[in-house]
C-alpha cells in the first residue's frame, strides 16, 4: 500500500494520459469519416501516430538527458495537447496526420519519462508489485478510454477534442508537482534492430504479426464497426472488448509460454487468431452481442502474441542484452504498426470490412508457416525465461522488466541452438 501512494503520481499521470491517448484514435475515424475523409485517409492517421510513437521512443531519453524528467515530461504533454487542439482549427487528412505524429510523440515520450522514473525508484523486493500495478493502470486506462468513445461522439467536434486535450494537460500536475525528486536520467537504450534477429527470427515475425493484428484492429477497428452498423457508442463497446480479452488471456496463455515450447504456443495462439478472425466476419451480421463476443475473442487469441515472442527471444539472449533486445523488438513492432492501418484501411475501401480480417489472416497464417520452419532448423532452448506480460509502451520497458525474465536458475551460457 505505500508502494501504490508513493507511486500514486505516476499511476494518475498514467491513467489520464491513457484516457487522452486511448480516445483519440477512434475519434479521429469517426470524426474523419463523418467530415468526408476517405477510409484509406483514415488509416494514414493511424499510421501516422505510430511514425510518432517511433520518434517519441528514440528521441525521449536524449531529451530526458538535456533538460530532465518533469521537463521533458511537459514538453512531450504539451505536444501532445497542440496535436489534440488543433484538430479543430483545420479539417485536413495531412494536417490531422501531423497532430497524430504529435500525438504519438507524447505518447512515447511521457511512456519513457514515466518508466525511467519508476525504474529508478523500484528495488528488486518492489519491483514485481509496482510492474503488476503499473499493467492494471494501464489497461485499466485503456479500457475506460474505450467506453468514452460514444459520448465523446455525440458532442460537437471542437467541444470532444477540447475535452481530450484537457485529460492531456492534467496528466502534467500530478508528476509535475510530486515532491519525488527526480531521479539520474537513464543512459538511452542503443537501438541494434539485428539482435532482435539474431535472438530470433521467429520472434521477429511473431512481432511484425502482432502489430499488424493491434494496430489495424485499434486504428480501423472504428471503420469496420461503422460499415456493419455499429453506433459510436456500440464502437466503444466494440474496442473495449478486445482490450479486455487480451488483458483476460494474460495468465492463462503465461502459464502455457511457461510450460510448453512457446513456439508451439505462439502456432496455436495464430490458429485461434485465424478462427477468431472468420468468426468476426461470420457474426457481422448476427447482432452487437456476437460482433462483441468476437472483438473479445480476437483480442484473447491475438493480444497475447508479442509477450509470448518476446519471452522466446529472450530464451536466447544473455543478461547483458535484455535491455536493447527489448528495445529492437519494440522498434520491429512500430515497424509494423506504421504500415498496418494504412494498409487494412485501404483494403477495407477496395473490398468491403472484411478485408480488415481477411489480412490479419494472411498474417497468421504466414506465421505458422514460419514457425514451422523454425522448429525444423531449431530446437527448443534447454533453459527458459520466465514468461512475462510486456507492454508496448517504450524502449526503456526493458529496463524495468530485464531482472523478472531472468530463469529460476542461473545459466552461465545461453541456451543451445541447432
Amino acid at each position: 500500500m505505500r508502494m501504490m501512494i508513493s507511486f500514486a503520481a505516476l499511476f494518475l499521470s498514467v491513467t489520464l494520459l491513457q484516457l487522452s491517448s486511448g480516445g483519440v484514435g477512434p475519434l479521429d475515424a469517426l470524426t474523419g469519416l463523418d467530415v468526408g475523409f476517405s477510409q484509406t485517409e483514415v488509416g494514414f492517421l493511424g499510421s501516422a501516430h505510430f511514425v510518432g510513437f517511433f520518434i517519441g521512443c528514440w528521441w525521449a531519453p536524449r531529451l530526458m538527458g538535456d533538460v530532465g524528467h518533469s521537463r521533458a515530461f511537459a514538453a512531450f504533454t504539451a505536444m501532445g495537447a497542440i496535436g489534440l487542439a488543433a484538430h479543430v482549427v483545420v479539417i485536413d487528412p495531412v494536417a490531422w496526420a501531423i497532430c497524430r505524429i504529435a500525438s504519438g510523440i507524447c505518447v512515447a515520450g511521457c511512456y519513457t519519462v514515466i518508466e525511467a522514473w519508476l525504474q529508478a525508484k523500484v528495488t528488486n523486493e518492489t519491483r514485481g508489485r509496482a510492474m503488476a500495478s503499473y499493467r492494471i493502470v494501464d489497461i485499466g486506462g485503456s479500457f475506460v478510454a474505450q467506453f468514452m468513445i460514444g459520448a465523446l461522439a455525440t458532442l460537437e467536434t471542437y467541444i470532444a477534442y477540447n475535452l481530450l486535450t484537457i485529460l492531456c494537460c492534467a496528466s502534467l500536475l500530478p508528476l509535475t508537482l510530486t515532491r519525488l525528486p527526480q531521479p539520474q536520467t537513464p543512459k538511452a537504450t542503443r537501438l541494434r534492430p539485428k539482435l532482435a534477429w539474431r535472438c530470433s527470427p521467429m520472434a521477429v515475425a511473431a512481432v511484425l504479426v502482432a502489430a499488424l493484428s493491434g494496430a489495424s484492429f485499434r486504428m480501423v477497428g472504428p471503420i469496420y464497426g461503422q460499415e456493419v452498423g455499429l453506433n459510436a457508442s456500440q464502437i466503444g463497446t466494440f474496442l473495449a472488448a478486445y482490450v479486455a480479452g487480451g488483458a483476460l488471456a494474460q495468465y492463462p496463455v503465461g502459464w502455457l509460454a511457461d510450460k510448453y515450447d512457446r513456439r508451439w504456443v505462439m502456432v496455436w495462439l495464430s490458429v485461434a487468431a485465424i478462427v477468431s478472425c472468420i468468426a468476426t466476419v461470420v457474426t457481422a451480421d448476427l447482432g452487437t452481442t456476437s460482433i462483441f463476443l468476437a472483438a473479445f475473442l480476437f483480442g484473447t487469441t491475438t493480444f497475447p502474441i508479442y509477450s509470448v515472442a518476446t519471452a522466446h527471444a529472450h530464451d536466447f539472449a544473455t543478461s547483458d542484452e535484455r535491455v536493447e533486445l527489448s528495445a529492437a523488438l519494440m522498434f520491429f513492432y512500430a515497424v509494423g504498426a506504421i504500415a498496418a492501418p494504412l494498409t487494412s484501411s485501404a483494403l477495407i475501401e477496395g473490398f468491403g470490412p472484411a478485408a480488415l480480417f481477411y489480412l490479419i489472416s494472411v498474417g497468421h497464417v504466414a506465421l505458422i508457416v514460419f514457425a514451422a520452419w523454425r522448429m525444423r532448423v531449431r530446437r527448443a532452448p534447454e533453459g527458459r525465461t520466465r514468461y512475462v506480460y510486456a507492454p508496448r509502451t517504450s524502449f526503456l520497458i526493458g529496463r524495468l522488466l530485464g531482472r523478472s525474465r531472468e530463469p529460476e536458475a542461473p545459466q552461465d551460457d545461453r541456451p543451445s541452438q541447432s
